[in-house]
């Protein structure tokens, strides 16, 4: 015969694991509900987002002839340029390290400049690929005065910018930076209600605002990166 104190032991401890479990329940259930509303908030705003021919019309523009893009960093944004006027705004992630510019190879920061697009690439991973001349003149000039380059690498750079459409991205200062969209992960990074920084210093964007961004753009267009 069990004695009366093991069995309340033992009810207590059933007690004990079944509110554990409900718990673990009503936290997991409460997580995918908190997930389920932001992605649904999520896709509300990108339905209420203005199709980019709407904006230019708003603005007096039935074509565009002098477009820059100009991303910022703090503000999470890629913006569209007619010459000044801002014409529409796309929001971007950026390199996962923003406390700095971009120095070297791997220090997962964006870079910080005027660059221009120096190629245009379908990208089987990120959807497409348009590429930036990084590192530039003035990432070189720097670096060759904080001797992260030699003398002999410098003028390598000096001479693909200027007679060269990209400047080669092996080098100690990084490269193969660009801005891409979402690829295969489009779906669900898109419809989040805030921005997550996650590139290896490239700028990211969903596939569709890339898609229309192409419709404007092209192989020269200037990116200015701040």
């Amino acid at each position: 015969m069990i004695p009366e104190n093991v069995k309340n032991k033992h009810s207590i401890k059933r007690l004990l694991n079944n509110q554990i479990l409900k718990n673990i329940l009503f936290t997991f259930a409460a997580m995918i509900l908190f997930l389920t509303g932001m992605i649904v908030y999520g896709i509300i705003l990108n339905l209420r987002e203005v199709p980019l021919k709407e904006m230019m019309a708003q603005k007096g523009f039935t074509k565009l002839e002098d477009v820059n893009l100009v991303a910022d960093r703090k503000t999470y944004t890629l913006n569209l340029y007619e010459d000044t006027v801002l014409i529409k705004s796309y929001r971007a992630s950026f390199g996962r390290n923003l406390q700095d510019k971009k120095k070297r190879a791997g220090d997962g920061a964006t870079p910080v400049g005027d660059y221009k697009i120096c190629s245009i690439q379908n990208d089987s991973v990120y959807f497409k690929f348009l590429r930036l001349n990084y590192p530039n003149l003035s990432d070189a000039v720097d670096a060759l005065r904080k001797s992260l380059i030699t003398q002999k690498e410098f003028n390598e750079i000096k001479f693909q910018f200027y007679y060269e459409d990209c400047t080669d991205p092996n080098t100690v200062l990084g490269g193969n930076i660009g801005i891409h969209g979402l690829g295969r992960l489009n779906d669900i990074i898109k419809n989040l209600p805030f921005v997550y920084n996650w590139t290896n210093g490239s700028i990211a964007i969903s596939n569709e605002d890339l898609e229309e961004i192409l419709t404007v753009i092209q192989k020269g267009t200037k990116v200015v990166i701040k």
